[in-house]
């Protein structure tokens, strides 16, 4: 059996996805932004898009971008491969401040993530300044880059950890991090990840109204080796 008989192209993908919706391909273009010629090249398989404007497609359809790389054959058919990329920098990152932490919220350009890469400065110092325990979805890996923290959770003894010491622990289960006695700030690299797809928003909405959120691209000053010296708060 050939390929083209066991595997869906993009452009036979793009088509039924078109047909089925009952548009034409100029009305198509105008929902995604594409010119016409260009889709009716990928239909036929003349051309590709790039990954932009499958992002830029799979957004303006509010479809995920699986999709466009999803076989409808039954068989054994290799896994789509989205080729999903994005460099995470600080500069680049969703910046969350709170009364306890500075989030760095990383590669926020990809939607619909399962796993949430986040660094975080630690500022709070005793469970008592640090308030209600935390719980949402998922599970989360923490690294700690600098400094020493304090792991409290809802059913196990606080544990102290060191720089290049990390823990992994249930989401659900209240937690929260905070600096050792007589410490300043420390900086840890978390890792959140959940099967509910809006978990960014999710995690976004446990800040609360008091939090000051910086958009993506608008702070430009501190890279992760200088984010424990910045001011105290």
């Amino acid at each position: 059996m050939d390929v083209k008989a066991r595997h869906s192209t993009l452009g036979s993908l793009l088509r039924a996805l078109r047909l089925r919706n009952k548009w034409t391909l100029k009305e198509m273009s105008q929902r995604t932004g594409i010119p016409v010629s260009t889709l009716s090249k990928v239909e036929h398989d003349r051309l590709t898009l790039t990954y932009d404007k499958l992002v830029q497609l799979s957004q303006r359809l509010n479809i995920r971008i699986s999709e466009l790389f999803a076989d409808t054959n039954t068989g054994t058919a290799e896994p789509a491969v989205t080729a999903r990329r994005s460099i995470g920098r600080t500069e680049d990152a969703v910046r969350v401040n709170t009364k306890n932490y500075d989030y760095y919220y990383l590669c926020p350009e990809l939607r619909r993530k399962r796993m949430i890469p986040i660094v975080t400065r630690i500022r709070a110092h005793s469970a008592e300044e640090f308030g209600s325990l935390v719980h949402h979805s998922g599970e989360e890996y923490v690294y700690v880059l600098e400094g020493s923290i304090k792991v409290l959770t809802e059913f196990y003894d606080p544990v102290i950890l060191h720089v290049g010491e990390s823990i992994y622990i249930d989401s659900n289960m209240g937690h929260a991090y905070v600096t050792t006695e007589g410490g300043e700030e420390a900086v840890v690299l978390g890792v959140c990840s959940s099967t509910d797809e809006s978990l960014l928003e999710s995690l976004l909405s446990l800040h609360g109204d008091s939090a000051t959120v910086t958009p993506a691209k608008s702070d430009r000053t501190r890279p992760v080796n200088r984010l424990s010296k910045a001011r105290k708060r």
